[in-house]
């Protein structure tokens, strides 16, 4: 099963290269094919960026895309000069700070988390990435219950190190690998066309049911770790489901850890994404836009009384109180407070929803839609009946619409994902989706 449809070796892809690309590009992307490792969805690459800025990627033959993808890390846009001023002035004070050290600019940036974070999640530790966020949530995890198990969900994904693929769920990630950490166990995910009731809408939440007969028989679970809101192909549970996990968690003694890594900082509308759900984690992994779409910076956010590790390392990463990452981490939340992101994001899911809500009533091929803040899901299907995955035609739109000078992913096979940066106009939001319609139109014509 394809989980991505714009993965890098289709002939989809190849088929836009020879028709989009100069020689010139052909050329860079045959060297960086011939010095870097191979791997699915990466090398091979798409295409040659020579400069980001606002909300556009800009090719090395001139040409300008919407970048509705940017790997989540882009919440306030290429470039912001709110941001690189803040990481210049620090570089020039401050721009290296070893270990066992601290820095005025880190304990503001943890100050001001604290502050933001709901309940008495008070106390953060930093790390370069969003998987060795995971890793020293999952080290914690184990130190403060004494049990070593974790539950997750299949399809997930928490990062590309071993231990996160481990509680990770996609296959591109796993298969192939061999042994991965013990104790991991995987239900299924919300809304999963693999779920044994098939559909979610007025199932009463069964798969949480058999949560709770996993944890009454496991007996030994320290952790659950989930996504709030899927980022892949945009699954949003409703209320109620987090509030029965938070209750379940709370009954068999488990740490409810929340991956939030490319959903916090303002996606959804809010600046954590569990705040939709009025519960209070026990560990939150964040990152990605964290780092203003500069800088790569990550970390966790725990409740106060799981400072319970002293005695160990859960990550005294080399980089783990950068200096210049934790100037470019608070100057991105103080830009998203002062420039009104999180309003903004809450107006313009209503300018989305409406809009897919008016291509689904036109469009047999739509299947579903999915949205909150600017985090917005298109599935694709042959059939709304049966629900079959438009696989190839979703490919298709995708590059129909980088003809056009609009960047997104593909996910799950059929999903167009769209994910724009929050300083993104609605005027520009509607000419992106006039170009998704019309290129769906285009495809499914053909």
């Amino acid at each position: 099963m394809r989980t991505e449809g714009d993965i890098n070796l289709s002939a989809e892809r190849r088929h836009w290269q020879a028709a989009n690309l100069s020689e010139a590009t052909l050329d860079v992307l045959e060297e960086d094919s011939r010095y870097f490792v191979h791997q699915s969805m990466s090398t091979p690459c798409l295409n040659v960026i020579t400069n980001a800025e606002g909300i556009y990627l800009e090719d090395m033959d001139g040409r300008k895309y919407m970048d509705f993808h940017g790997n989540s890390v882009h919440q306030v846009g290429y470039k912001n000069r709110y941001v690189i001023d803040a990481m210049k002035a620090q570089l020039d004070e401050l721009p290296f700070l070893p270990r066992r050290y601290t820095n005025p600019v880190a304990i503001k940036l943890a100050r001001k988390l604290a502050e933001l974070a709901p309940g008495d999640l008070n106390k953060v530790l930093f790390t370069p990435g969003g998987t060795s966020a995971i890793g020293m949530a999952l080290k914690l995890a184990r130190k403060a219950t004494g049990k070593f198990k974790t539950i997750s969900t299949w399809d997930s994904f928490h990062g590309a190190g071993l231990d996160a693929i481990s509680v990770g769920g996609e296959g591109v990630f796993r298969n192939g690998i061999g042994p991965l950490l013990s104790g991991t166990e995987h239900m299924m995910p919300y809304n999963s066309y693999r779920c044994f009731m098939g559909d979610c809408d007025g199932c009463g939440l069964k798969c949480l049911d058999y949560l709770a007969y996993m944890l009454e028989r496991e007996g030994d679970v320290g952790a659950i770790v989930m996504e709030p809101i899927r980022s892949t192909d945009v699954q949003i549970p409703p209320k109620a489901y987090f509030k029965r996990l938070r209750e379940l968690c709370d009954r068999y003694g488990v740490l409810l850890i929340l991956d939030e890594i490319p959903t916090a900082f303002g996606r959804t509308g809010t600046m954590f994404v569990h705040e939709h759900y009025d519960i209070v984690p026990d560990i939150v992994a964040i990152g990605k836009g964290f780092g203003g779409g500069v800088f790569p910076i990550a970390g966790i956010i725990v409740r106060e009384g799981l400072d319970v590790a002293q005695d160990i390392s859960l990550g005294h990463y080399t980089h783990e109180k950068s200096s210049v990452g934790c100037a470019a981490a608070l100057a991105t939340i103080e830009y998203i407070e002062q420039n009104g992101l999180l309003a903004h994001a809450r107006e313009m899911e209503g300018v989305i929803a409406r809009r897919f809500d008016a291509m689904k009533a036109k469009h047999e091929a739509i299947g579903d839609v999915r949205v909150k803040g600017m985090l917005a899901a298109i599935e694709l299907v042959t059939d709304r009946t049966t629900k079959e995955k438009a696989t190839e035609e979703a490919e298709k739109v995708m590059y129909l619409c980088m003809e056009r000078g609009l960047s997104f992913k593909v996910a799950g096979g059929n999903v167009l994902t769209l994910v724009p940066p929050l300083i993104t106009s609605q005027e520009q939001l509607e000419w992106a989706m006039d170009v998704v319609e019309e290129a769906i139109v285009v495809t499914f014509q053909q």
